[in-house]
């Protein structure tokens, strides 16, 4: 991706943890770059694979450390869920943290199908055995997201991914992905801008569900070497037709310069 393109690109999805903040604190310089992208006018959305936070929640986290957003600026696999599940007539059992029902669909009574998310601790025996038993029944499998770990305030940790492969392994059966990477959550939250696909850029610092899923969506990407980055990263990112910045300051710089 040239340095022409990348100012060509109308409307930006930015990705949150790893981003403009990472655990308890704000990445050097992602205040002022977001403020003075914010300035700018460009149109943006917050595009998250969070499944343990609500976008009320995640908007006051952010508002904590000083990014001026509103929940309506954030779009999660969760803030989706309810249109997706309700087009396929599916009545979920919610395997997810208890932090993150009230921006889901609700609990049915006589479920057939089961909504998985981070549930972190609440990842328990019995609750991964009862979404096990909808399955083998013959429920349905909705996934969040996959992302195998994310980089916690101690270091990384599981992500749901790994819980989402138990469950497909143990009852035979292919979940449904949700949130990143998969194309259509991209689409969705590109299609808030009423621009087209080529002209969306998304940011982020997960090769696999940020850059490779959104060019598979046909939005342009961008790499920052914050967060979950890894060597190597950078070089795979390129081949891939994505811009790399070492920064999300760095890419905001580069992006209105």
């Amino acid at each position: 991706m040239t340095p022409e393109s990348l100012k060509e690109s109308a409307g930006l999805l930015l990705d949150v943890g790893g981003v403009l903040y990472q655990g308890d604190e704000a990445i050097s310089g992602s205040v002022a770059a977001f403020a003075r992208l914010k300035a700018s006018g460009r149109p943006f959305r917050l595009l998250t694979n969070t499944t343990r936070t609500t976008r009320a929640a995640l908007a006051e986290r952010l508002a904590a450390l000083d990014f001026d957003v509103t929940a309506a600026d954030i779009v999660t696999p969760a803030s989706v869920a309810a249109a997706i599940l309700d087009a396929d007539g599916a009545r979920p059992h919610l395997l997810v943290h208890p932090d993150l029902l009230p921006d889901c669909p609700p609990e049915a009574d006589a479920p057939n199908a089961v909504l998985l998310g981070d549930a972190g601790e609440y990842f328990t025996f019995e609750r991964l055995n009862r979404a096990f038993e909808i399955l083998i029944e013959g429920g349905r499998l909705y996934a969040l997201g996959r992302n195998r770990f994310f980089r916690g305030v101690n270091g990384l940790e599981l992500d749901a991914g790994p819980f989402v492969a138990a469950l497909e392994y143990a009852s035979g059966t292919e979940a449904r992905l949700i949130g990143k990477p998969s194309p259509d959550f991209f689409r969705a939250a590109a299609a808030a801008f009423s621009l087209p696909s080529e002209s969306v850029l998304m940011v982020g610092d997960d090769l696999e569900a940020d850059v490779t899923g959104a060019r598979k969506a046909g939005l342009a990407a961008a790499l920052v070497c914050t967060g979950k980055y890894r060597k190597g990263d950078a070089m795979a990112a390129k081949k891939g037709g994505a811009h790399v910045a070492a920064s999300f300051a760095e890419f905001v710089d580069e992006f209105l310069d």
